[in-house]
């Protein structure tokens, strides 16, 4: 149990740049931590409370890019542990603060996309009303692939077309390939529409 004593000094360490106010430091520290209970202790609740920690941290010395690349972290796992809500809040509010910054703007798609689809396995109402208001505050949305895409399975969900469903994720993965998140992700709605048994995306 190596961990346990790493755990151990991290968690001394951390508390030392604290008391210094040297907050960057102290955030480092707590990611050291998270990512032991992430691949290690695989303790994700452990890994989440951590990355946020990290992230106020991050937050105070106005490390914004910093933070969110914590926040995004606890946001992907928290719609892994089924915690829609807040992972939508997340991924919206980092959506929002990059889609006005030039550098930053072309990933604002990808967070908007999530914080949709997490939106469309609770509801299918909430995630029309989401990619509309999406749209609405970000215009460059509406032309993208995932825009597009949403919008064909927002259709074959209606419609409750399990292959109309299929071949619009096999069409985008076809170009752009899908992760193990956004997989997980599009066969959890999948599997709310009826007659679907066999949970593929092939």
């Amino acid at each position: 149990m190596i961990q346990l004593p790493v755990l151990l000094m991290q968690g001394m360490l951390t508390k030392r740049q604290i008391l210094k106010g040297r907050f960057t430091i102290a955030a480092k520290h707590h990611i050291t931590i998270a990512e032991i209970y992430e691949s290690e202790l695989v303790d994700i609740e452990k890994a989440i409370a951590h990355y946020e920690q990290a992230a106020d941290y991050y937050k105070g010395e106005e490390s914004n890019s910093s933070a969110n690349k914590c926040l995004l972290k606890v946001a992907g796992y928290a719609a892994q542990l089924e915690q829609y809500q807040k992972a939508t809040e997340i991924f919206e509010q980092i959506g929002t603060s990059t889609m006005d910054n030039p550098l930053l703007k072309h990933s604002a798609k990808d967070y908007f996309f999530k914080a949709a689809l997490c939106h469309f396995i609770v509801d299918e109402l909430n995630a029309k009303l989401a990619l509309e208001k999406y749209e609405e505050m970000f215009p460059a949305f509406t032309d993208s692939r995932e825009c597009k895409l949403l919008k064909k399975l927002l259709e074959a969900h209606e419609e409750q077309n399990c292959e109309a469903y299929t071949e619009a994720v096999k069409e985008f993965d076809s170009i752009s390939r899908l992760d193990q998140w956004l997989t997980t992700m599009l066969l959890r709605i999948k599997k709310s529409i009826q007659g679907d048994s066999d949970g593929d995306l092939k």
